[in-house]
């Protein structure tokens, strides 16, 4: 999707972060299996994050990349209040919305970038190896319909408030939550996993950005 190495190598990095450090969590010692299952979901997703970014991610077939994001988003809405103490579970499901939330933007940007790859898709200029008329340097693969394009500014809109306020977290909790600590229950983390959640939903923002 990605038009130059250069930003490629970028956004790879980006997401190189939050998929070391879910690899890093979930094979932790110590760490509960629920959370394990958390880190898992999170690295699939940055490694998808990853393929989007090169022109060979629009060969991976669209149907487990489905079924995995949707099950990642319906893991985190519903073991979220199952794993908290009883007076938790509103917080706890508070915070487990932008999981969701950036669960669901992944199936969508999927189910564009599939149709573009399929030659179906619509509303969309794109090209698995070329600059293609009309799309910017940056992108090979453009939404054209008004509909497509304010849902990709709604959700990237949606993921840089998503990553300001992990920014914000990440600050408040340095000086009081140390390094390796588990995370306290209720869905409360560490300042290492709000950094690495906000790099992921400010690299899924740019790419959000990039298709309009």
């Amino acid at each position: 999707m990605i038009a130059g190495n250069g930003l490629r190598w970028i956004l790879t990095a980006v997401f190189a972060v939050p998929v070391t450090y879910g690899m890093w969590r979930a094979c932790a010692r110590g760490t509960a299996a629920g959370d394990r299952v958390d880190q898992v979901f999170h690295v699939v997703a940055g490694a998808l994050m990853i393929a989007m970014v090169w022109p060979w991610g629009t060969e991976l077939p669209t149907g487990p990349q489905f079924i995995v994001l949707v099950a990642g988003a319906a893991w985190f809405l519903g073991s979220a209040p199952l794993r908290a103490a009883t007076g938790a579970r509103v917080a706890a499901s508070s915070a487990a919305l932008p999981h969701v939330v950036m669960m669901a933007a992944m199936t969508w940007m999927v189910a564009v970038m599939g149709a573009a790859a399929s030659g179906h898709a619509g509303g969309t200029h794109a090209h698995a190896g070329a600059h293609v008329p009309g799309v910017s340097g940056a992108t090979l693969m453009r939404l054209a319909d008004a509909g497509p394009r304010l849902t990709a500014v709604l959700l990237a809109v949606l993921l840089v408030a998503i990553g300001l306020r992990r920014l914000a977290r990440v600050f408040e909790r340095a000086p009081t939550v140390p390094h390796g600590a588990r995370a306290p229950a209720g869905g409360g983390e560490g300042a290492l996993a709000h950094a690495c959640h906000a790099a992921m939903a400010l690299g899924m923002a740019e790419m959000f950005v990039l298709l309009v």
